[in-house]
């Protein structure tokens, strides 16, 4: 029993020097969850005077007034250059100038207007076609999908066909 009684001794003595090296380090350190305080309060540094006198601020204001100034003045300028200029516009007259020739000529007519016509195949193949891709997208793989395919292949044939007779 003595040999329990001087190790739980020999233990509380470690414990402790353990505990005030603890509390040593935590008092050099200081604590990460309170703000330090300061040893010594330092005087704030002090900035030194400027080396050179700022520039007056009007004289940027003078300078950018200026280049706006010119600015507009160019801008006003530059468009109105003369006709003979490449990129210019012709200038354009109040009133058009016609001659004798020019009055008895009828102006041209105009072009004749086709009727464009689709064929009924062509129409029909269209359906198919629709109905085919229909199918294919919700995956209707079965004998109903074959059937479109099968009837989108002879309107595709046909449409073909009467195509070439008509062009």
């Amino acid at each position: 029993m003595a040999t329990d009684r001087d190790e739980q001794e020999r233990q509380q003595q470690e414990l402790e020097e353990i505990r005030r090296g603890f509390a040593e380090m935590g008092a050099r350190m200081g604590s990460l969850f309170e703000p330090s305080e300061p040893e010594q309060a330092e005087p704030p540094a002090l900035m030194p005077p400027p080396a050179a006198p700022a520039r007056p601020r009007w004289r940027r204001v003078a300078a950018l007034a200026l280049l706006f100034v010119a600015g507009i003045g160019f801008g006003y300028i530059l468009p109105n250059g003369q006709a003979g200029e490449p990129g210019s516009p012709p200038p354009a007259s109040a009133t058009p100038v016609t001659t004798r020739a020019q009055a008895a000529t009828p102006p041209p007519a105009a072009p004749p207007r086709t009727k464009v016509s689709v064929p009924e195949e062509c129409l029909e193949t269209a359906e198919w076609g629709d109905e085919v891709i229909a199918r294919l997208n919700r995956k209707l793989r079965d004998d109903r999908l074959v059937l479109a395919l099968r009837e989108y292949t002879v309107a595709s044939q046909a449409c073909r066909k009467e195509a070439s007779l008509d062009g």
